[in-house]
């Protein structure tokens, strides 16, 4: 039996898909670009745990980004149903994998560590959630969603003395500019409100992968 859809929000026009479907595109392609670029320069400088931590992020930022790509441009749909499950979940998977190069940078300092296993066992049981409790509790993801992007904050000083401080500095920076897109995430009566929080979403993953590329 298949679960009936919930709401997906008002109904775009063809110009907010088309704005929101650019951004998207832009995302995917920079990401690709990047991660090759980020894995490439991480197998040739880096140790082999550090290149493994860069590989999850990457994977983990890709992943997100063309999952958005196909839920977001897909027309109203037992698909597009499904595939929202898919890309609330993959939030969950990002925010641990951007996560992972920086912590493990730091893991040698067992509060780090353990943020480092808090972080991933938070991202599995939201995607436990996704996929098990469909199109309920949505507000709480977006709370999750925040609380794990901001728990680098209880090992700040141990993250930072591993760090150079561009990273820092980016990361926090990126942090920023993805809580406020959750503003236009949920203004959802706001013209072109998808596209705007989207493009949220993909400045602050390029902030982000900046901070990777300088702590590689």
């Amino acid at each position: 039996m298949i679960d009936s859809p919930v709401r997906f929000g008002r109904p775009y026009d063809f110009h907010e898909m088309l704005a929101d479907g650019i951004v998207h595109a832009i995302g995917v392609v920079l990401a690709v670009v990047g991660v090759a670029v980020l894995v490439i320069q991480a197998a040739e400088s880096a140790n082999r745990a550090d290149l493994v931590a860069v590989t999850i992020y990457g994977g983990g930022l890709i992943l997100a980004l063309a999952v958005s790509f196909l839920y977001n441009m897909l027309p109203h749909s037992t698909l597009k149903w499904y595939l929202r499950r898919a890309d609330h979940s993959a939030i969950f998977i990002l925010i641990a994998a951007t996560y992972t190069p920086f912590l493990h940078k730091a893991s040698a300092d067992p509060a780090v560590f353990a943020l480092l296993v808090c972080v991933w066992t938070m991202a599995a049981l939201g995607v436990a959630l996704k996929c098990l409790l469909p199109g309920r509790y949505d507000r709480l993801a977006i709370l999750l969603y925040i609380l794990m992007g901001w728990s680098g904050l209880v090992a700040i000083r141990p993250i930072a003395d591993n760090l150079p401080p561009l990273s820092m500095l980016l990361i926090v920076i990126g942090g920023i500019v993805y809580t406020v897109g959750v503003i236009f995430h949920v203004w959802e009566r706001l013209r072109f409100q998808n596209a705007i929080w989207h493009g949220f979403v993909v400045t602050a993953a390029a902030l982000h992968y900046v901070a990777v590329l300088s702590a590689i």
